[in-house]
């Protein structure tokens, strides 16, 4: 299969990546790396990107952010970063992918944790989580061709453990294996609609 994954080089894409690439055609594309370049925060930029690339026969995304902090202290304009930095991208990676995804393809999205396990300061993130999760299983019944579309949503990753301490106490911290098996599964496999958490 010829597979895009976006956010290649972050922690959570490498996985993909790891996953797929013996098996497969992979693609690496990220703001300031990879085969090809693209910033899925620009609808343009995601429209040049797909133009480049061509037909493909499976998207994954594993990119986005928002802020943290308390919603007490929080602005409109902090809570959009997680709908304008991790939601939007990743549901427009599939509004414009249709006419390069092929028949019987797949879209793979990626949410997170703290929609079902919060943290202190962590409801931006919650929210774009829950609602790329949401978009994911109500657009699984309209998808045209065969298309697929699935979430994965994962723990923090063991290798990242260091970089967020002290912000998930108590989480598990899983294993880049087990976060790799999830986009097997989700490209390679045969189902739609599904989250597939990794804790």
């Amino acid at each position: 299969m010829k597979i895009i994954v976006i956010g290649a080089a972050g922690a959570v894409g490498k996985t993909a990546v790891d996953a797929l690439a013996p098996r497969h055609e992979v693609i690496a594309v990220g703001r300031s790396s990879g085969d090809v370049r693209a910033d899925i925060e620009d609808v343009n930029s995601i429209r040049a990107m797909y133009q480049q690339v061509g037909k493909v026969d499976a998207v994954v995304s594993a990119v986005g952010h928002g802020h943290f902090g308390a919603v007490y202290e929080m602005t409109t304009e902090q809570f959009m970063k997680g709908i304008n930095h991790k939601l939007l991208p990743q549901v427009n990676l599939v509004l414009e992918g249709f006419d390069y995804m092929s028949d019987g393809g797949s879209f793979t999205l990626t949410s997170g944790v703290l929609n079902r396990d919060p943290i202190p300061g962590g409801s931006c993130a919650a929210a774009a989580n829950g609602a790329l999760d949401g978009f994911v299983v109500g657009a699984a019944v309209d998808m045209p061709r065969g298309i697929r579309i699935n979430v994965v949503s994962p723990e923090v990753l063991e290798v990242s453990r260091q970089k967020y301490e002290g912000f998930f106490p108590g989480h598990v911290h899983v294993s880049n294996e087990a976060v790799g098996l999830a986009y097997s599964k989700a490209v390679e496999g045969c189902l739609s609609g599904q989250v597939f958490i990794v804790d």
